[in-house]
């Protein structure tokens, strides 16, 4: 197997490329975003699979893949993610993806969603197929940004601040500002009362 990993998280790039070398015996070829995945395209012969991290920089989520895809009709792509919400696994699928990848899964089981996507088939968890709570507390979630969405899901989980900033690459003084503005926008007391009304709302 050839792949082409794009993602900007060194540590995150380093783990899934050792995943698919010992566990799979691929040869990977990893860059650090997307500008870097679109040139080693147009320079390389076609890879078996390129996965591509959803947030990375010069991606602009699906408009990064839908552009991939009509520069290079013939290449399978897939979506790699720890923090998109579960409709963009739909979305990625329906613009053309081999499919879509949690950054949570375990090396066999990447390795096995990799051979799986490789054989022509397309590959999407279950945990995220009809999980989407997004589509369930529309009302609810409008009036949050994406990232206030990533930050209260943590806050749901009942982790750290520390442990939010960790999970989406920023620094911990900015997770404490979107939990103020969350905080204002729940009209709630704290990050306790917050994550409480989140879930009562039905908010995942």
């Amino acid at each position: 197997m050839r792949i082409l990993l794009a993602d900007d998280h060194g540590l995150v790039r380093d783990t899934i490329a050792s995943y698919l070398e010992t566990e799979g015996r691929a040869a990977v070829v990893a860059v650090s975003d997307y500008m870097a995945a679109m040139k080693q395209l147009a320079s390389d012969d076609p890879f078996d699979l390129v996965l591509l991290d959803f947030e990375m920089p010069g991606m602009n989520g699906t408009q990064g893949l839908a552009d991939a895809i009509t520069r290079f009709p013939d290449q399978a792509f897939a979506i790699l993610s720890g923090t998109a919400p579960n409709r963009v696994a739909q979305d990625v699928v329906e613009l053309g993806a081999a499919g879509f990848i949690p950054k949570t899964m375990g090396a066999k089981s990447l390795v096995n969603a990799v051979r799986f996507m490789i054989a022509g088939e397309t590959f999407v968890p279950a945990s995220v197929l009809g999980l989407d709570g997004e589509a369930k507390e529309t009302d609810f979630s409008r009036q949050l940004s994406l990232r206030e969405k990533q930050v209260l899901r943590g806050l749901c989980r009942g982790q750290s601040n520390k442990e939010i900033a960790r999970d989406l690459d920023l620094q911990e003084v900015t997770i404490k500002l979107h939990v103020r503005t969350l905080c204002k926008k729940l009209n709630a007391k704290n990050r306790t009362q917050a994550a409480l009304i989140a879930k009562d709302a039905g908010f995942e």
